[in-house]
Formats: structure tokens, C-alpha cells, sequence
């Protein structure tokens, strides 16, 4: 269920690159890559960035904002949007810097409602 689901969310992305499932234990728990996610090592780069999902998260319940519920990293070569899946999971999803930032998040968001309930405590 899991890989058609971001199997899904990259067939409607432009200039997606892949797509994860991550625990906040840097593990992945489902993957589904493109051939140019591969080659930049975007599973090493979700994992590393689990860190800063973490860090995010604290803030926001430090500052008395509220939970975090999405994340954007742009870098020169990809642009990263983090999508929390309940407490302890979150749905990562790559794109190129031309992709469509737009259609990316609402697809994540489409996302995020068909397995949240998956990792729901």
C-alpha cells in the first residue's frame, strides 16, 4: 500500500525525484526513487535530515506554536518538502528546483491522508 501510494505522488509531481516513507529514527520504511533520486542519494539525504525533523518539532512545541506538520528544505539541487505522519513518521517527497512546489505539497497532503491512520498510536 505504502510504495503506490508515493508511487502515486511521483506519477503526479513534476520534476519529483522520489519520495519516502521515514521513521524518526532516520530508517526508511518505504521508498520509491527515479533514476536521478538515486544517483543524489536521496534515501542518505532523508536520513540525515531526520535530525533537523526532529529539532522542528521541539521548537514548535517549545515556543508554544504547536506540532510541525510540514517542512521545506531548498537546496541548489533539490528542493525537499517533510510531511509528519503521526509522532514518530513522516512522508518525504523530492523534487527538482523546476518541479512544481504547488502540486508537490497538495499531492503530499493527499498522501498524508491515505496512510496517517497507518501510523496513528
Amino acid at each position: 500500500m505504502f510504495k503506490e501510494v508515493l508511487e502515486t505522488v511521483i506519477e503526479h509531481t513534476e520534476g519529483s525525484l522520489g519520495a519516502l516513507i521515514m521513521g524518526l529514527d532516520g530508517i526508511a520504511v518505504e521508498r520509491s526513487l527515479k533514476e536521478e533520486g538515486q544517483d543524489a542519494n536521496l534515501d542518505v539525504a532523508a536520513a540525515e535530515f531526520t535530525s533537523l525533523v526532529r529539532n522542528a518539532q521541539r521548537a514548535g512545541k517549545d515556543t508554544g506554536l504547536g506540532g510541525l506538520r510540514e517542512l521545506v528544505i531548498s537546496l541548489d539541487d533539490a528542493i525537499l518538502l517533510v510531511r509528519l505522519l503521526g509522532q514518530d513518521y513522516f512522508v518525504v517527497l523530492a523534487i527538482s528546483p523546476e518541479g512544481n512546489l504547488g502540486r508537490a505539497r497538495f499531492e503530499l497532503r493527499k498522501a498524508e491522508l491515505q496512510i496517517a491512520s497507518e501510523f496513528a498510536l
